[in-house]
């Protein structure tokens, strides 16, 4: 028996975004858009309404922002992931949107496979970040610092190292999978290690502290 679709409400005030993004999520097979909005307001409203399993918001939007909306779901408890897709990338946005609750950060200029692997990993309860954005939160935590100890268990293989690269990169398993030429299944194994490894949750954790011990260079 196949899983249910991801029920996603979309939000962007441009009608032509919103509709080239809901077209690209549907044809994936596994995502409905259940509802559209076009300020953050009305976004606001359809996740109240709809429950959806995740909410797509762009930031810049008349009546409420995405942050502002972000910050209603977190207040007001609401079960939904939140992925901001948008074209900003400047540090003050990153450091609001993630302040207030969001559980991914994508940009617009991604391909559409990378948007639709967001809104899966959001789903799955982690955190999706464009490489982008990972690169900035590195750079800060570095500036600042905070370098985290080697991690106890063993480095990963030689394999893993491949994975992990890739994965810094932003491809999905798939794409992975296909260009070490190993099965999906296989790729899935060795980011579980990896995650045992470095002690993280998320692919995105992965690779803030593989950048952080300097086993990948996010700027390659």
């Amino acid at each position: 028996m196949s899983a249910p679709p991801i029920r996603v409400v979309l939000a962007d005030d441009h009608a032509v975004v919103r509709k080239g993004i809901r077209e690209f999520l549907e044809e994936s097979g596994d995502i409905v858009v259940v509802a559209e909005a076009a300020d953050g307001e009305a976004a606001l409203t359809a996740i109240r309404n709809e429950k959806p399993d995740v909410a797509v918001l762009d930031i810049q939007m008349p009546r409420r922002t995405g942050i502002e909306v972000t910050r209603a779901v977190r207040s007001e408890r609401l079960p939904v992931g939140v992925l901001v897709l948008t074209a900003y990338d400047d540090d003050p946005y990153v450091q609001a949107v993630l302040e207030a609750g969001a559980n991914g950060y994508v940009l617009k200029n991604a391909s559409s496979e990378e948007i639709v692997q967001a809104v899966h990993t959001v789903h799955e309860g982690q955190m999706a970040l464009d490489p982008a954005i990972a690169r900035k939160i590195v750079a800060r935590w570095m500036s600042a610092g905070q370098s985290p100890p080697e991690p106890a268990e063993p480095r990963p293989s030689p394999r893993e190292m491949d994975v992990l690269k890739l994965v810094a990169r932003g491809l999905t398993n798939k794409a992975i999978a296909a260009q070490l030429k190993i099965s999906e299944r296989t790729v899935q194994g060795h980011i579980a290690s990896l995650f045992a490894k470095l002690d993280v949750n998320s692919r995105t954790e992965a690779v803030v502290r593989a950048a952080q011990l300097g086993w990948v260079n996010l700027n390659e």
